[in-house]
Parts: structure tokens; sequence; C-alpha cells
């Protein structure tokens, strides 16, 4: 879709924020870049859309240059969505998200009920479409900043950091409802962040620019944490990059064990059957209720009220090796809860079983990068 050909960016006073850079975005991906201050991400994006000129090099979308467009039939072919959502504040939020179907000669009925539409896909109520923007949450804002983006459905969206002003929480979930929403529409989405774990969990492709406007690399997520190209890359990805490998690894692969899940009204002889030191009790739907020490439960009444809480469960085939460590690692016993979709137990599992799962995890994928001979290029 779009094609970044040895552009460079040099300002008049001699600053170079881009230089020579060369990629290819594929078509229906999310393709994020990342890096330091001042190497160059938002320049870069922002001559994609030509609210900033290079000073040379091509860029292409759908092989043709971009030059040869009139700037603003680009942009309004391109959704674009900013820190802080950059909303009109004396518009409601229903006009806000019209705004660019009525650029481009929609009716005001049309172009209301394509807002209207697009607030149910990006999650909000559509009872604030009369508000006005200070009246929503931070959250609520982006939504609106992305909806606007989506309004006259482009096939091209371009994301400024758009969810680094917002807190952890209401940050985890944009990202997720951008993941959905990707799954929906398939945009050519480009992406820029100062976050590294932001760009592994989003990105298709990951761009690692250096100071200078200079690629580092330019390679899907798991690649880039399993061979980074240089000490640089390496260092901007952090000491824990192989935890966050981790993401990539299913855990549907992990031996659960039901020895030592036991319901409420278990008697003595259910509990005395059990080899476990710990027993995580559950309900009579089968849901987990918290661990309890085998001694003391073998009595063979189990007071509900002295369990110990069992933690984070994760749901195995939808959740991470990641995600399942981190559940046996914060568990009081160290053994992490599955339960499936509708959070039942399905068993538990433990720390040195996940850890096993791991080592083979990684053996494999050395076995499969060793046979691998199609690396992104790297420019100079």
């Amino acid at each position: 879709m779009i094609r970044i050909d040895s552009v460079t960016k040099r300002y008049p006073d001699g600053t170079v924020a881009v230089d020579r850079l060369s990629l290819e975005i594929p078509d229906r991906s999310i393709t994020v870049l990342v890096g330091p201050s001042g190497c160059g991400k938002t320049t870069t994006l922002r001559m994609i859309n030509r609210m900033v000129e290079p000073t040379e090099g091509t860029i292409t979308l759908d092989g043709e240059d971009i030059q040869r467009q009139p700037v603003t039939t680009l942009r309004r072919s391109m959704g674009y969505v900013i820190q802080n959502a950059g909303l009109f504040q004396h518009r409601t939020i229903v006009d806000n998200i019209a705004t660019v179907p009525r650029m481009l000669g929609w009716g005001k009925q049309k172009s209301r009920a394509r807002a209207a539409e697009l607030m149910e896909r990006v999650g909000l109520d559509t009872a604030l479409a009369g508000r006005y923007p200070y009246q929503l949450s931070g959250g609520q804002q982006q939504r609106v900043g992305v909806a606007r983006a989506l309004a006259a459905d482009p096939p091209v969206l371009l994301m400024d950091e758009p969810f680094s002003a917002v807190d952890p929480v209401v940050r985890k979930g944009l990202q997720d409802e951008l993941l959905r929403l990707q799954d929906e529409l398939g945009k050519t989405i480009v992406f820029v962040t100062h976050d590294i774990d932001e760009a592994i969990k989003l990105g298709t492709m990951v761009a690692v620019l250096r100071e200078g406007g200079r690629l580092a690399q330019y390679a899907p997520p798991a690649e880039l944490l399993s061979a980074p190209a240089d000490g640089f890359v390496e260092d901007f990805l952090g000491a824990d990059r192989g935890i966050r490998r981790l993401s990539f690894f299913p855990s549907a692969t992990l031996e659960l064990t039901t020895d030592a899940v036991i319901p409420a009204d278990a008697g003595a002889e259910r509990v005395a059957a059990s080899g476990a030191p710990h027993l995580l009790v559950t309900d009579a739907d089968g849901r987990p209720l918290g661990w309890t020490d085998r001694r003391a439960a073998s009595a063979g009444t189990i007071d509900t009220g002295q369990l110990v809480p069992h933690g984070r469960p994760f749901v195995p085939g939808t959740d991470s090796l990641r995600v399942a460590l981190d559940c046996a690692v914060l568990s009081p016993t160290s053994w992490a809860v599955a339960v499936d979709d509708t959070g039942r137990v399905t068993g538990v599992v433990s720390q040195q079983t996940i850890a096993d799962a791991i080592r083979a995890a990684h053996t494999e994928d050395r076995t499969s990068a060793d046979g691998r001979s199609d690396k992104a290029e790297v420019a100079p």
C-alpha cells in the first residue's frame, strides 16, 4: 500500500530529521514506528499525508507518487488520529465525527447517521452524541478521535501517539479496541509510539528508528525480540525482552492437572486422594474460590471464608505463556489457575511446568530461526 523510498527530510538550518529512510508498509496491517525522541517518527508519519514535504526521495500510495495528488484529496483519503484527540471543542461529538463526511459533501443526515454507527463501533454510547468534548473522559475523547478518522472509510489510518496521554488501564482498553477494529476493518495503519510494549502488542511490523531518523531494524515483533539487529536495538528493547517474547508463545500446550482441584463440599476421602500440598477449591459451578492447605482440608470440612485468594486465572489457547507465567508468579501457591471462557476451572499448572514449556518453546523457535533466510533488510 505505502512505499517510502530513500526519503530524507532536511530543514533549512541543516537539521536532518529523517535520513534515507526506506520502508514498504504492507496493506491491511499495523506498521509501528518506534524509537527515542528526535528519531523522526512523527516527521515520517506527516510526510505520508504531506503535512511535511520530504527533501529527497519518494513516497508512493498504491504505486502512485503522492506528490502527484492534490494535497487536500490526499489528506481526505487518510484518517489521522493524534494525541489528546484534537477535537473541535465547540462542536458536539456527533458533529466532530461527521467532520470529514461533511467536507466531502455528504448531507447532514447521512453524516450524522455514519457518526452514530461509528460511535457504536468504537464502543461509545450513542447517548453521548450531543455532548461536547470537555464533557467526556480522556479515553472517550480518544475513541471519538478514532471514529472521526474512520468516518469516510479511508483505506489508510495514520496515528501519532494517540494513546500516550491516558492512564495505563484506559490505554490497554484502547489498544485492545484498535486490534478489534483492525480485525473487522482491515485498514492500513501507520502508528507512532515511543513505547516499545505498545509497538510489540499492536504491530504487524515494527520499524525501530535511531536518532537522526535512520532505520535500525524493520521486522515482525517476534523476530525483533529474538534477533535484535545491534546493540542499539537490544538496549531500546530493554532487559526484559525475553519475557516479552513469551507473548508470542501460546499456553494451549501446557499440561494441566486437576488432582489439586476439589469442590467446596468435598469430603475427607476426596481430600486424602489428592497428593497436592495446596488445593484449589471451586464452587458448585466449577468456578475458583481460593486455595487451601491440604492439611487444613483433611478434616473433610472446608471453611470457604478462610481460603487464600486464587489470583488471576488464565485461559489456555487464548492467553500466552507470558500471561500464564505471570499468573503463577503472582499466585500465593506458585500455581496458576486455568479456566475456560465461562470462568470454570479446567486445571492448574505449576511454575516448573510453565518453565519447561518455555524452554521447549525457545528451543523450537531457535530451530525454526536457523532455517529462516527471509530476514528484513535494514537500510544503511
